[in-house]
């Protein structure tokens, strides 16, 4: 079983910066695919950003270019870093791991709310 707890979440201005990390255990971590999902009030949850085993990256569109996931197997951790936030950013930030035969989806943290307000 993997746990996951994600920290990090907070109050920030538009055009500021966050920084969320989710540290994971119960699995050998290298082998897990990682991911950050959001879910905004009244909204579907949607992926964000996800991380391969071998550090391969994937965005969803209105991120890119704003936000880097990464991985640091040696902390068993996952990050996003988020910059240029806008307040259609704020929601309650999941991470989420999983297997390559599987995909990610597999196991979830208890989210860490991001709000994007002046």
């Amino acid at each position: 079983q993997v746990q996951l707890v994600e920290s990090g979440g907070g109050l920030v201005k538009p055009g500021g910066s966050l920084t969320l990390s989710c540290v994971a255990s119960g699995y050998t971590f290298r082998t897990l695919l990682m991911g950050w999902y959001r879910q905004a009030p009244g909204r579907q949850r949607e992926m964000v950003a996800a991380i391969s085993t071998g550090g391969s990256t994937n965005y969803q569109t209105s991120v890119k270019g704003r936000f880097t996931i990464s991985r640091d197997n040696a902390k068993n951790t996952v990050y996003l870093q988020m910059n240029s936030l806008r307040p259609d950013d704020t929601a309650v930030y999941y991470c989420t791991a999983g297997f390559i035969n599987t995909g990610i989806g597999q196991y979830w943290g208890q989210g860490t709310q991001v709000t994007v307000s002046s």
